[in-house]
This record gives structure tokens, sequence and C-alpha cells, in this order.
């Protein structure tokens, strides 16, 4: 495609004013940390106006000039916020040395099939662009408690060591803290008592209801799945209310299989959706086949249907111990003292004592959710692959 599609410079009408968005972009974020986004705004644009035009001038060869503007920028993030912002600003240095080149030669369309118009090509990079940008909003807050975890002393802020990236202002005090606590022990503890058997239950149920709505003779499908699903829909709070007054009738509330019971409710819709979803491509002809050579129901699921649907089950699964994990709003109604899970633990902490273990609970609960959604990812290629809408 690149030997196909022209690449010639670009006139300074898209090269100034795009370059300068960016910079007034990068400006804003800068801007807002110094306590002004509007003159960073203002600054950011400016300066990449000016190092665009010295691009278009060529007063430096490329190379030398990519270098000039990364040392400008870590120089001047050294000035307005040390080592660490000197780092940060050699990084948007590389970028933007990079970009207006990048701009300026018109590389960008080497990219992109010949016949696309500019208006197309704008649209393919700007939904780059937004992608990222979402996906940063998304995970900067999960980030920035991963290093948070590591301070050595008891507060939620980076301290001065930490950003002077002193040994001193680093500890694992927090996390030896979190692992011989009686506190925080009792309560992971309890939530692994408390999700795998509410998985359990969520995966049986949800699989059953599943394989049963997935039969065209079953009349209501659409109402009955509506329901079935309602625990994602409905907000926390009412479901947690709901079940309060529910199982305090029958006389479960403060009880563990009163919690089991609460965690099972909220996992079944995700093990259903996962579970209808593998269910599109399964081949009904499979299991006629089998009932036509002398299987029964239970042997046909078991050693037809089963293996073809494993990695739905799975992938439910895992989502569904991921919500009982991680759920604290409807354990804080039916749950006890002595049923505390990690996830009310740390509402505790956060609300009553403010102790930063709770960054090194959430680092570590972050680390498991990376886990089982790798898994995930992992089982759903797999039953792509089985189905035969990916190569193997």
């Amino acid at each position: 495609m690149a030997a196909l599609t022209p690449i010639s410079r670009k006139p300074a009408s898209l090269v100034v004013p795009t370059v300068a968005a960016s910079g007034a972009f990068a400006g804003l974020f800068v801007g807002t940390s110094q306590g002004s986004g509007f003159l960073g705004v203002i600054i950011g644009a400016a300066a990449l106006a000016v190092i665009a035009l010295i691009v278009m001038k060529e007063v430096l060869p490329e190379r030398s000039m990519r270098w000039v503007t990364l040392a400008g920028f870590a120089i001047l993030g050294f000035l307005i916020g040390g080592f660490v912002a000197a780092i940060i600003g050699a990084l948007f240095g590389w970028f933007f040395g990079w970009f207006a080149y990048w701009i300026f030669e018109g590389r960008y369309r080497s990219k992109v099939a010949p016949y696309l118009t500019s208006g197309q090509v704008l649209w393919h990079f700007s939904f780059r662009v937004i992608c990222g940008i979402i996906f940063m909003f998304l995970i900067t807050p999960i980030i920035v408690i991963i290093p948070l975890s590591f301070n050595a002393q008891d507060f939620f802020t980076f301290t001065p060591e930490m950003l002077r990236f002193d040994p001193e202002g680093y500890s694992l005090k927090h996390y030896r803290d979190f692992f011989t606590n009686s506190e925080w022990t009792n309560a992971v503890w309890n939530s692994l008592r408390i999700a795998p058997v509410a998985t359990l239950f969520s995966v049986s149920l949800g699989t059953l209801a599943a394989i049963g709505l997935s039969q065209s003779h079953v009349p209501g499908k659409r109402a009955i799945m509506a329901i079935l699903i309602s625990p994602m829909i409905v907000p926390l709070i009412i479901s947690a209310t709901g079940m309060y007054f529910f199982y305090s009738k029958i006389g479960i509330v403060g009880t563990y299989w009163g919690v089991v019971l609460a965690h099972s409710a909220l996992g079944i819709p995700f093990v259903i959706i996962t579970v209808t979803a593998t269910l599109v491509g399964f081949d009904n002809s499979l299991t006629r086949a089998a009932a036509n050579m002398g299987a029964n129901p239970v042997t046909t699921f078991f050693k037809i249907q089963m293996p073809l649907i494993l990695p739905g089950v799975v992938s439910g699964g895992l989502f569904a111990f991921i919500t009982s994990f991680d759920e604290v709003v409807v354990v804080l109604f039916i749950g006890s003292a002595e049923l505390q899970t990690l996830p009310w633990q740390m509402f505790t902490g956060l609300r009553e004592q403010i102790s930063p273990t709770i960054l090194a609970a959430a680092t570590v609960l972050v680390g498991i959710s990376i886990v089982l959604l790798t898994v995930v990812e992992m089982l759903r290629r797999r039953s792509e692959r089985l189905r035969g809408m990916s190569p193997g």
C-alpha cells in the first residue's frame, strides 16, 4: 500500500494548524497541572506552531531538529517540575518532533489507501485519536494507584521523594500490612470462600438457562431473557434493598449462604450472555445426530455440547467470579461483621481509617483482574477457532 500511495509535502495551511492543535491539547494538561489550563493551551499552541514553521523552513536536518525538540522539552519539563517532569517533557519532545515531520512530509498518507479523500483520511486518524483518549481516560485512574501503593509514607499522594525516584520514598510496608494484618487476611479469606461457590451456582444455573433459551420452541424468550439479565440493568442499590427485605423474611440475612445466593444472582446474567453468544454458532445437528445414535440428553450435553461451548461457559464463570469478588454494595446489606469481604474492608478502610493499605489491596485486585481478563480473551479466541470464525 505504501508504494501505491502518493507521498508529498503539505502546505503550511495544513501543517501549522494541525501541529498547533496537538500542542494546545498537550498544553491543556500541563497548564491544568500548573493551575491555568487556558494559559497552557495558548503556550502549547504557540510553541508547536513555531516548531512547525521551523520544520517547514528546514533550518536544521530532520534528525538534528528532532533531537533539539526533545532536549528543549526535557529542559522545560525539568524547570517546571524536576526530574520526573523532565522525563515527561522528553517524551513530549520526541513525539512532537516526530509528529511535525509526519504531517509536513505527508507520511501519514502511506498508512491509508490512495483512493481515500482528505475527509476520510481525517476521520481515519481522528477515530484512532478518540479511541486513544478514551483508553487513557479509563486506564489512568487504575495506573496511578500502582506506584502510590509503594509509598513509604502513609499518604495517598506522591511525595517529593517518590517524584525524585529516591529509594527512601518507596516501601513494601503496605503490602506487608495487607498480607499479615488479620483484618485484611480475614477479608481475603471471606472473599475466597464466597466467590468460588457463587461462581459455581452462577455457571450452573446460567448455562442451563442459556441452553434453554437457545431452543426455538421456548415461548416468551425475549421476556424471560430480559428478566434473567435484569440484575445487570437495575441499579445495584435497588437490587440490594430488594434482596435484603426478601432474605430477611426467610432468615438468611447475615449468613454465608445468603451472601452466596445474592452474588450468584448478580453473576448469572454474565454467564447467560456469554454462553448465549457461544451458542449462536453451535450446530444443533450434532445433538440430533447423537440422539439418533442412542445417546441420552445428559450424555449428549457432556460429550457433545459442553466441549464446544466450554470457552463461553468459562468466560461467563470468570466474569461471575470477578463480580462476586469485587462486589461491595450487596454484601453491605446481606453480610455481617463475620463475613466482611475484601471490597467491604477496603470501603471501611477508606471511610474510617484512611489506610494506604487500600492501595496495595487495589493493586492486587488489578493484577488478578488482568490475569482473569487475559484468560477470557484467550478463551474467546479459542471459541472463535472452534466455531470456524477465525483461522486456527
